[in-house]
């Protein structure tokens, strides 16, 4: 909701099986990634995502409900361009959208994003 309310086209997967093929068929400009999702490991899905010549360059923005150094360093290794603890802030989460996609954050009074 948040994201559609920026005026962001949103689709959503389901599950690890789901997000390959509708990422495939969307061609998305990002993909927001939750670590644990019903039929897989993010950071399989990450890989796979890495491999496949129409999404390797997708940038991915990692969420997880695990709030642990290790988790967000494998995922940042793995080629996340953001780490986010569950629930993340929304300005934050926003910023960084907005800088993976390479545009200029909207002014705020949020500051830089630190990428969680």
């Amino acid at each position: 909701m948040m994201l559609g309310g920026q005026n962001y086209n949103v689709v959503v997967a389901a599950d690890a099986t789901s997000a390959v093929m509708v990422a495939q068929r969307e061609k998305p400009d990002l993909i927001l990634l939750d670590i644990t999702l019903p039929g897989g490991n993010g950071f399989l899905l990450i890989d796979r995502f890495k491999k496949l010549s129409r999404l390797a360059l997708v940038p991915i923005i990692v969420l997880s409900g695990e709030n642990s150094a290790g988790i967000k360093e494998r995922a940042l290794e793995a080629g996340a361009a953001a780490f986010f603890t569950k629930p993340p802030n929304s300005e934050e989460l926003l910023a960084a959208i907005q800088q993976a996609l390479g545009k200029p954050p909207q002014a705020s009074s949020a500051g830089p994003p630190d990428s969680k």
